[in-house]
């Protein structure tokens, strides 16, 4: 994480959104083409709390820091959650 913090704000933002977006189209079984609703709620994507935790252990490895589960539910959206990991 702290490499990224080393990037510009907006190449930043775009390589956690995109690893973001991945890890929930992944857990999601979309497709690159299918378009990912930033501002959905993952419970209202079909998400599970089981699939949630999974996603939230993915991406701490990816970004190499740790996302607690009060930010998580606190940001319940993939566009919030991607706006707090970029803060």
């Amino acid at each position: 994480m702290e490499e990224l913090r080393l990037l510009p704000e907006h190449e930043r933002r775009e390589l956690v959104e995109t690893l973001v977006v991945g890890e929930f189209r992944s857990a999601l079984f979309m497709t690159p083409q299918d378009e990912f609703p930033l501002d959905t709620g993952f419970l209202d994507l079909g998400m599970t709390s089981l699939r949630l935790s999974e996603v939230k252990l993915s991406l701490e490895k990816k970004l190499e820091c740790e996302i607690s589960t009060a930010a998580l539910f606190g940001h319940p959206t993939a566009g919030q959650l991607i706006d707090h990991l970029c803060a």
